[in-house]
């Protein structure tokens, strides 16, 4: 039998010294490359098959699968997924074909793969950068055991549209939230060095724009300008370039009449070229292919051209680079440059990875199975993806040895663990969650009733007999998620009607909401003593909710995104700019848009509650005038004026009264989270820059401006208190 880490001598193929610097590799090695073998390169292929694709491997005609996983596995998943059996696939590359150029596997490992966290919308809710890359590292440390080394993930698409399901991949609706939590989880997932076996190359997604999709319906058009996407759209892909992310995915919608996977001043001018990403670009399922699809390519011939001339590196599944570019390079259609800038992308990659020194994926012995330690660190994450919107002296409950007040559970996910799981999850087992159910009977015994999860009359009977009942609802993970989006956030059908019944018997009750996006609450809010949004927390969603729900943990979530107070009111959120004739809060009733509801959103940005209270002054700041290359010194008090501990997130937001395009009214730059013992009051302080103030201007350059900026701190988005600098020159 061939030993598997056998290499070839090194004088016979050079680029395999790994003392060389990478990029010498790559231009030994694409020195000797045929043409086809370079398309080769650029064609990647889904569920790949070590026997049936063995010539095509062989003959360099694949460089990359996805949804492989299994590094010695070949069995059928439960979803349907063939587990191709990598090593065995890898070892046609490496052995069995000319250049011995390793293949790339990647699979979709979201937010967890075998331990599960939060959905991403729920990480976005821990406002904590330092969770995120816990949760990344843990994912990656999973993944490589079942010889993953690319996963498509983190998603950065912001979105005010809650209809669209894929806002439970996002990381909130504002570039600073979400960038940041971006650069966290490519610092989890590919650490300090992607070649360490225990990491995996990220990929930033959807580039870009896709969060705009018109009616929040998947792969729409999108209308938009240059300057919202340099303000908005484009700045959680900077920061994620700026971390080091290796790959970026081309998103499926087009942008204001051209695909993104045509668009080349987005992709080669602006992130390629003005950025410097230096990393490959691989484009979405089919997205080439579907280029036919958009209009704007009358075959995969054409298709294949436009997409190598925007500057996508690698063709997921379309086959339309392996199909023509070979001859459109032949006729002259297409510049042989650009095909060998792909290839040296993805080549690059494949070095940074290690996989020309480890290509193969089999750890003996080794497991992925959850541990206490990653359940710990899934534990905290979903804790702080707990968003309490409503109390009214419920919660937390009484677990004390002698209390004797009864407690009803009941609702759809008491034992439901591949429903709390969410999205976008291929590896995490139900069966390894834990439930609420359980969890909450370990903690309260006979005192806990846990109805058998079916909303029915005897779940009345059982709310009358209870002291107090806790009722989840929610949408089933399959509801949020690509492909499911919905032209009503209100629950699921049948939820109100029993939260309705229940409230009726008066006694206290609690609504635990499991969602993939913001939902209109307004009557849940209006009915419940006590409200939390928990998004599809993971593993450990029931530990997670019983001790929020007992005050064994302080709920410090906030929410990452605006909750409209109907569908009818979408958009929603911080991205609103001033009008010729605003609505103030405080009139919205008089003037607002609509003459039938109201206009400001039930549940702002950033909003969370604690089971204690937590006061803020007035900020100030260290100088009023800020120079355009200085900063300046923001200081708040925050007093927990309460009898609990508390993780306040102190947040800070600003507003520029005078642009040369509209600004947001209030715009996120920064925040801190701070933990409060009862009764005490600590300052905090940020040190503003003004370039947090620069924005794209009419020209699209970016710029900061001279004169005033308000910054506003507070608890939310809605509940701020202001103070004015001015930028001026900066200093000679």
């Amino acid at each position: 039998m061939t030993d598997i880490t056998a290499t070839p001598p090194t004088h016979e193929r050079p680029w395999l010294d790994a003392a060389l610097p990478v990029e010498e590799r790559i231009d030994l090695l694409l020195a000797e490359m045929t043409l086809a073998e370079k398309v080769g390169q650029t064609h990647q292929v889904a569920n790949i098959d070590p026997d049936a694709d063995a010539d095509e491997i062989a003959a360099g005609r694949i460089g990359s699968s996805l949804y492989a996983s299994g590094a010695t596995a070949g069995n059928e998943r439960d979803e349907g997924i063939l587990v191709g059996n990598i090593d065995a696939a890898q070892r046609h590359a490496v052995e069995g074909s000319r250049l011995g150029i390793p293949l790339l596997f990647g699979r979709d490992v979201i937010h967890g793969h075998r331990t599960v966290a939060p959905i991403p919308l729920g990480i976005a809710a821990s406002f904590d950068a330092d969770l995120a890359e816990e949760i990344g590292t843990i994912a990656a440390r999973e993944a490589v055991v079942d010889g993953v080394a690319w996963t498509f993930a983190p998603m950065v698409d912001l979105s005010e549209e809650p209809r669209w399901g894929r806002v439970a991949e996002s990381l909130g609706e504002t570039p600073v939230l979400s960038g940041r939590l971006a650069a966290g989880l490519v610092r989890g997932f590919q650490g300090d060095d992607v070649s360490d076996p225990d990491r995996l190359a990220a990929c930033a997604k959807h580039f870009a724009g896709y969060g705009l999709a018109a009616g929040g319906r998947d792969y729409d058009t999108v209308s938009v300008g240059e300057n919202t996407l340099r303000n908005l759209h484009l700045r959680p892909f900077k920061a994620a370039v700026d971390a080091g992310v290796t790959t970026v995915m081309a998103a499926f919608n087009d942008v204001d009449g051209i695909p993104m996977h045509a668009h080349e001043h987005l992709i080669r001018g602006v992130l390629k070229g003005e950025w410097g990403f230096d990393g490959m670009v691989v484009a979405d399922w089919n997205g080439v292919g579907q280029l036919v699809n958009a209009g704007v390519a009358a075959d995969l011939r054409e298709a294949a051209a436009q997409a190598i001339r925007a500057g996508v590196d690698l063709d997921m599944c379309s086959g339309a680079y392996l199909a023509h570019l070979e001859e459109l390079v032949e006729s002259a259609d297409v510049d042989l440059a650009l095909v060998d800038d792909a290839v040296r992308r993805v080549l690059r990659l494949k070095f940074r990875l290690g996989l020309f020194e480890r290509p193969y994926a089999a750890r003996p012995g080794a497991s992925n199975a959850p541990t206490p330690e990653t359940r710990e660190v899934a534990l905290r994450a979903g804790q702080a993806a707990h968003v309490l919107v409503k109390n009214d002296g419920v919660l937390p409950l009484d677990a004390s040895a002698d209390a004797t007040g009864s407690v009803l559970l009941s609702g759809a996910f008491v034992d439901d663990g591949d429903a709390l799981l969410g999205t976008w999850v291929l590896d995490g087992r139900g069966e390894e969650v834990v439930t609420p159910g359980p969890a909450l009977r370990e903690r309260l015994g006979d005192r806990v009733t846990v109805a058998d999860g079916r909303f029915s009359d005897v779940t009345l009977m059982q709310a009358r007999a209870a002291e107090t009942t806790v009722l989840l609802l929610g949408e089933h993970r399959s509801r949020s998620g690509e492909a499911q989006s919905v032209v009503d956030i209100g629950l699921p059908p049948g939820q109100l009607e029993v939260l309705r019944a229940v409230a009726a018997l008066g006694k206290p009750l609690v609504a635990v909401v499991y969602t993939g996006r913001p939902l209109d609450l307004s009557e849940v809010l209006d009915l419940a003593d006590a409200v939390l949004v928990v998004w599809h927390p993971g593993t450990e969603a029931g530990n997670a909710l019983a001790s929020v729900l007992l005050g064994e943990v302080e709920p410090h979530g906030r929410l990452p995104m605006t909750f409209p107070l109907s569908t009818g009111h979408i958009p929603t959120s911080t991205h609103q700019r001033p009008t010729g004739r605003l609505i103030r809060a405080d009139v919205d009733h008089e003037e607002g848009r609509y003459i039938d509801a109201l206009t400001y959103p039930r549940l702002p940005f950033g909003f969370g509650l604690s089971y204690t209270t937590v006061e803020y002054s007035a900020p100030t700041v260290s100088t009023e005038t800020l120079p355009t290359d200085g900063w300046v010194t923001l200081s708040v008090t925050v007093t927990n004026t309460g009898a609990r501990v508390c993780r306040e997130v102190v947040q800070l937001y600003f507003r520029d009264p005078v642009a040369q395009v509209t600004r947001p009214l209030v715009e996120l730059t920064d925040w801190a989270l701070v933990d409060l013992e009862p009764g005490q009051a600590r300052e905090v302080t940020f040190e503003v820059a003004a370039e947090q103030t620069a924005y794209a201007g009419r020209d699209l350059t970016t710029r900061v401006d001279e004169g005033e900026i308000v910054l506003l701190t507070g608890p939310d988005s809605a509940r701020l208190q202001p103070v004015s600098v001015t930028v001026t020159k900066k200093d000679s």
